[in-house]
């Protein structure tokens, strides 16, 4: 009788083996995130199906909501654009994506959830840096459009404190009987719709008559 026997190294390769191969995480794009839910309710909602790693749900501009509780305390609510979750299985991802595709996000008639469909991408050889590279970029926009914006709002201070410093100056002068060199500006008013018409007609006028005069002399 043949006995086959291995060796405790042979086993412990092999578990070193398994140990080592990384399992390839997925990512999901949710290009809308329903109203009212945030982070910690998307991380529920899809740890049913695995485990899920990081979570980012992009920030609606100027989309906060202030709300009053019995208790007379305001609490603010974020409203969310876009989101991405990562799942610690790449399989799992795939699976999510294709099964909750164009789904309710609730089945319950009294959830406030219950007419909202989910809209959900899986992203293959996406990978989180991908997503951290794009935020910081947007983030050094915003910043350069912000510091834009704030030097032009200081260039149009400086220049109405400008004119009113010179205006005080000069009416201070005039007050005082002294000569200044300062002159309004003319501003050019557009003509009215008659003063057209009849500079119209008055050019029509001048053309025709010098066309007979060159006709009879």
């Amino acid at each position: 009788m043949e006995v086959h026997s291995f060796s405790s190294t042979q086993n412990e390769e092999k578990f070193v083996e398994k140990k080592d191969k990384k399992i390839k995480r997925g990512i999901i794009y949710l290009s809308t995130i329903p109203k009212y839910m945030n982070v910690t309710m998307i991380q529920e909602i899809f740890s049913a199906y695995g485990k899920v790693g990081r979570v980012y749900l992009q920030l609606a501009d100027n989309e906060t909501q202030s709300v009053k509780h019995k208790k007379k305390i305001k609490k603010v609510i974020k409203y969310f654009t876009e989101g991405w979750v990562e799942f610690e299985s790449k399989k799992v991802a795939k699976f999510v994506a294709e099964t909750l595709n164009n789904t309710q996000v609730s089945t319950r008639k009294k959830s406030k959830f219950y007419d909202v469909m989910w809209n959900i991408k899986y992203l293959p050889r996406f990978k989180w840096t991908h997503l951290s590279e794009r935020l910081a970029y947007e983030r050094a926009v915003h910043k350069q459009r912000l510091l834009i914006e704030i030097a032009q709002a200081k260039r149009e201070i400086n220049f109405f404190s400008y004119n009113v410093d010179r205006s005080k100056k000069l009416h201070k002068k005039h007050k005082q009987g002294e000569e200044t060199t300062f002159e309004l500006p003319e501003v050019k008013q557009r003509d009215t719709d008659i003063e057209i018409r009849n500079r119209k007609a008055e050019t029509q006028v001048e053309d025709r008559t010098e066309f007979l005069k060159s006709i009879f002399g």
